[in-house]
C-alpha cells in the first residue's frame, strides 16, 4: 500500500499574524486565569486516589477519573491548538477496550494512561498556562505603564505599582512618561514574545504527536494486512490441497487403472481395451479441464494481459448461473488490487452457484474518486451467508484486507446477498 511522508500529514500553520497573535493572547490569558484550576482539580484527584488506594473501590475510582480528566484536558488542548493554527491534526482518541470484562476494561484504561499522545497534549497545556500566567503579569505592568504615563503627562504623580515593582526585574515602574513609555514597549513586546512562543512550541508538540499517531496507524495497518495475507496463503493452500485431494487426483487415478486394464486386456479382447482407452482419454481431458480451472483460481493469465474487465467477462461466461456484469472502468489500478477484486468476485459466484440457489447474480465495479477500485457483487439467493475460518468469505475477507481493502458483506436469511469490497488502486 502506498503512503505518502509523514511530514505531509500536518501541514504548516495558516499565516495571518496580526489576528493571530491577538487570538493567541486571548488563548493564553484564558489559559493564565484557568488553567491552573483545572490542574489543581487533577492534583487533588490525584491525591485523593492515591491517599485511599488501600480502599480499592475508592482509589481506582479517583484514579480512573484522574485518567478520563487528563484525556479531556488533552483533547481539549489539541483541538485548541489545532483549531488557532489551522493545524490538519488528527483527534484525540479514547483508547478502546479488546475484550469485553472489568478486566480489559482495566487495561484500556492503562493503556491510556500510558498513551504519549495524551501525555503531549497536556505538556502543551501545562505549557500554554505557565506561558498564560507570565503574560497575564506583562499584561498587568502593560496596563499600569500606560495609565501612569497618562497621569504623568496630565500632571499629577503617580505611584509605582506595588504589585508589579518592576518589568524583568530591571525597570521599575515610575511616574515619569519615559520610563512609563519604555515600560509599555517591553511588556507589549513580552506578551507578543509569550506569543510567538507558545505557537512554535505548540505547533510542534502538536506536529509530534500527529507524526506519532501516523506512524502507530502505519503500523497497525501493516500488522493488520501481515495477518490478512498469512490468513489468506492458508485458506488458498488448504483450497489447492483440497481440490487436488478431492477432484484431479482420483480421476488420475481413475486415468490409471483404466489404462492398466486396458494393457491386460489390449491382446484378448482389443475391442474393450479400445474402450478403455477412450474412456481413459476422456477422463484425461477432464483432469486437464480441472488443472485449468485449479491454475486459474491460482493466477488469471487474462487479469494482466487485459485487465480487469476482460477477466470478469470471461469469469461471469463460465459461471453456472447467469451474470449481469456492469464494470465501467478509466485506465488500470495495481496489479494487487485488480486480483484482489478479481478473486473475490469469482469466489462470490462460486458460492453464490453452491449455497445460495440463486437464479442471477449481479456484478458492478467502479473505479470511486480515481484512487479506489469497488465492486460489489448481489445475488437473489436465500441469503444467510456467515464468515466461518476457512471459507470462502473468511478467504475473500482475508485476500481484501491484505490488499489494504474493506469488506462488506449482508446476507440477511431469505436474501438478497450482497458482498462490496473497497481496495486503493496502488495498493
Amino acid at each position: 500500500m502506498s503512503s505518502s511522508p509523514i511530514t505531509s500529514s500536518v501541514a504548516p500553520a495558516q499565516s495571518r499574524p496580526p489576528l493571530r497573535i491577538l487570538l493567541t493572547i486571548l488563548h493564553l490569558a484564558a489559559l493564565g486565569l484557568f488553567g491552573w484550576f483545572v490542574v489543581s482539580i487533577l492534583l487533588a484527584l490525584f491525591s485523593v486516589g492515591l491517599g485511599t488506594a488501600i480502599i480499592l473501590g475508592i482509589g481506582l475510582v479517583f484514579l480512573i477519573g484522574l485518567v478520563y480528566s487528563l484525556y479531556g484536558v488533552a483533547w481539549f488542548e489539541t483541538e485548541r491548538v489545532s483549531g488557532l493554527y489551522q493545524l490538519p491534526v488528527p483527534s484525540l482518541q479514547l483508547v478502546r477496550q479488546d475484550a469485553p470484562g472489568f478486566g480489559a476494561y482495566l487495561r484500556g484504561v492503562w493503556w491510556q494512561f500510558v498513551d504519549g499522545r495524551m501525555w503531549q497534549g497536556f505538556a502543551s497545556f501545562m505549557i500554554g498556562t505557565a506561558l498564560g500566567t507570565a503574560l497575564l503579569v506583562f499584561a498587568q505592568s502593560l496596563v499600569w505603564s500606560v495609565v501612569s504615563t497618562i497621569a504623568s503627562l496630565g500632571g499629577g504623580p503617580v505611584a509605582a505599582d506595588p504589585t508589579v515593582g518592576s518589568v524583568f526585574g530591571l525597570f521599575p515602574v515610575l511616574s515619569s512618561p519615559l520610563t512609563g513609555i519604555l515600560t509599555a514597549v517591553l511588556s507589549a513586546a513580552a506578551i507578543v514574545g509569550l506569543a510567538l512562543l507558545h505557537r512554535l512550541i505548540s505547533v510542534a508538540i502538536a506536529r509530534a504527536g500527529a507524526r506519532t499517531q501516523q506512524l502507530t496507524r502505519q503500523v497497525q495497518v501493516s500488522a493488520h494486512q501481515r495477518e490478512g495475507a498469512v490468513r489468506a496463503a492458508e485458506v488458498e493452500r488448504t483450497r489447492i490441497e483440497r481440490d487436488l485431494h478431492d477432484g484431479v487426483q482420483p480421476r488420475l487415478v481413475s486415468v490409471g487403472m483404466t489404462l492398466g486394464l486396458a494393457q491386460q486386456q489390449i491382446d484378448a479382447d482389443p475391442e474393450g481395451a479400445k474402450a478403455l482407452i477412450s474412456e481413459a482419454h476422456t477422463s484425461t481431458k477432464a483432469a486437464i479441464t480441472e488443472l485449468r480451472q485449479l491454475a486459474r483460481g491460482i493466477h488469471a493469465s487474462v487479469l494482466d494481459d487485459r485487465g480487469l474487465d476482460a477477466a470478469l467477462s470471461a469469469l461471469a461466461g463460465r459461471s453456472h448461473i447467469p451474470v449481469v456484469l456492469d464494470v465501467r472502468l478509466q485506465g488500470r489500478c495495481s496489479r494487487e488490487a485488480e486480483t484482489a477484486v478479481y478473486f473475490a468476485i469469482a469466489e462470490s459466484l462460486t458460492n453464490a452457484a453452491k449455497h445460495s440457489r440463486a437464479s442471477e447474480c449481479r456484478v458492478v465495479v467502479r473505479l470511486r474518486d480515481g484512487n479506489t477500485l469497488w465492486a460489489r457483487v448481489e445475488d437473489n439467493g436465500i441469503g444467510g451467508a456467515r464468515v466461518l475460518p476457512g471459507g470462502g468469505l473468511d478467504g475473500i475477507t482475508n485476500r481484501i484486507q491484505a490488499a489494504g481493502g474493506d469488506v462488506r458483506i449482508d446476507s440477511p436469511q431469505g436474501g438478497p446477498t450482497s458482498l462490496e469490497v473497497s481496495v486503493p488502486c496502488a495498493s
